[in-house]
């Protein structure tokens, strides 16, 4: 079949399907498929929800005919057998990150508005999941042999810890070629080293103000809400921007901001709660000592920039932006306020350097460092002929010429020899102002984008499948 009829035909396939594509990210949209390992279990290794999720992917990957596979809850794949047992590969996540504040919708039903789709998930990753199944099953009711095996492989860990392809590449060959559509178009190639870790302050004593403090719901996203509850008389404490001040009960009060929120690898444009409500706290609450020197390390260190720069670790490298570095959540907990922190860096410095100047200035403050995750940078080549194929068929899909790009982000492409994200989403789109990014309230998409690149992943894939890979 000859291009242009060829993508005739995915045009007519994409019409034909598309209610019903939007049926089944509804399905997946209504569960909650948060990582909670509190109540894992085996053949759950994630919690309940994000199984449910994971199961109900497969389900749905089997109603369209695909061969589909739960992998005891690990993770999930769904087959169009082809003429070699290599195989070419979609990978997308059915979890999620909380639903959080500030919903102007309900955010666990796919809503359609004004031509925009909008959900937990939509955008990250449940709704592309969905593309990616309807991609494989355009081949299969093709009914011609592929040349190779076509497999959609669905993650359900990708928001914490990427244990589930962990376990995959530990019990399946790599693939000759992964995309992951889970990013922006046109294409990354590269990914920054991703790194985290929790702050301990030291032991708040007896005689402090706050009694709690909570603060963002995941690391890795600015947190657009956080309060504390001190012991303070709520009727003499200021007003202040973004601060709401009310009581909590007789000697308390409760002392809430509210900023903009967003993913941490793109921390401009918002503006982090936890720093809000940590400054106001230093301006205008009676702490003691142990409160006032970690919440002053807190104010200065962590939220006085998002590039490291007041962490002392700010550098770029050719290909990557500059070093982000963000306070997610905060928690009292036994006594001690505990900070994460969640930095995207360059091949310019390493995690070992981060983590030793982190644990100088955090000693500074008599606070304890406790390293979570470090994942080196990586870097593939934008030349080899598989990312020419993806970027040429997304120039030709949209009429547009913008290059191939790396990114602070960290998805599954990261984990593969051979692998690049690629879309759906596009970074340069002027959203109105009630449709929110990835990680954040009101998430959304174009539903037209989505569409397009139904039919960009099916004419993408069709063309991988002539290479010799």
């Amino acid at each position: 079949m000859a291009d242009e009829e060829l993508k005739q035909d995915i045009a007519r396939y994409v019409d034909s399907v598309w209610e019903d594509v939007l049926g089944h990210m509804d399905e997946l949209i209504q569960i909650e498929s948060v990582e909670d390992m509190d109540h894992a279990e085996p053949g759950k290794p994630y919690g309940p929800a994000a199984y449910e999720a994971l199961d109900k992917a497969v389900q749905i990957a089997a109603e369209l005919g695909l061969d589909a596979h739960n992998c005891d809850g690990n993770i999930g794949y769904a087959d169009v057998k082809g003429a070699s047992e290599r195989y070419v590969a979609t990978i997308a996540h059915s979890d999620v990150v909380p639903v959080g504040e500030g919903w102007t919708v309900e955010p666990l039903r796919l809503t359609r508005k004004d031509g925009y789709l909008l959900g937990r998930g939509v955008l990250d990753d449940k709704g592309p999941l969905v593309l990616s199944l309807y991609a494989a099953k355009y081949f299969l009711d093709k009914g011609a042999e592929l040349p190779y095996t076509l497999r959609a492989i669905i993650g359900n860990n990708e928001e914490t810890n990427m244990r589930d392809v962990d376990w995959y590449l530990e019990n399946y060959p790599q693939p000759a070629f992964l995309f992951t559509p889970d990013a922006d178009f046109p294409l990354c190639y590269g990914e920054k080293g991703g790194w985290s870790c929790w702050i301990h302050s030291a032991p708040l004593g007896d005689d402090g103000a706050i009694v709690e403090f909570t603060g963002g719901t995941v690391g890795n996203a600015i947190p657009n809400s956080a309060y504390a509850i001190v012991r303070a008389d709520a009727a003499s404490l200021p007003a202040a921007e973004r601060i709401t001040v009310e009581s909590a009960g007789e000697g308390l009060a409760k002392i809430s901001g509210q900023g903009i929120g967003g993913h941490a690898s793109k921390p401009a444009g918002t503006i982090n709660a936890i720093g809000l409500v940590t400054s106001y706290l230093l301006d205008n609450v009676a702490l003691n000592d142990a409160e006032c020197t970690f919440l002053t390390f807190e104010r200065d260190h962590v939220f006085a920039s998002t590039d490291g720069s007041t962490l002392g670790i700010a550098c770029e490298d050719e290909y990557f932006d500059p070093l982000t570095c963000i306070g997610g959540t905060i928690r009292t907990k036994d006594g001690h306020l505990v900070q994460s922190l969640d930095s995207r860096y360059p091949t310019a410095i390493t995690g070992d350097e981060i983590t030793r100047r982190v644990t100088e200035l955090a000693a500074q403050a008599g606070a304890s460092f406790e390293l979570d995750i470090d994942m080196v940078p990586f870097v593939t080549d934008p030349t080899s002929e598989a990312i020419r194929t993806l970027v040429a068929t997304y120039h030709e899909c949209f009429n547009k010429d913008d290059e191939p790009f790396t990114m602070g982000g960290g998805t599954y492409a990261r984990h593969f020899e051979r692998a690049a994200s690629f879309g759906p989403n596009m970074p340069d789109l002027e959203l109105p102002d009630w449709v929110g990014p990835e990680h954040s309230a009101n998430e959304g998409i174009p539903e037209q984008l989505m569409k397009d690149s139904l039919k960009l992943y099916i004419l993408a894939i069709a063309r991988l499948m002539r290479l010799e890979l």
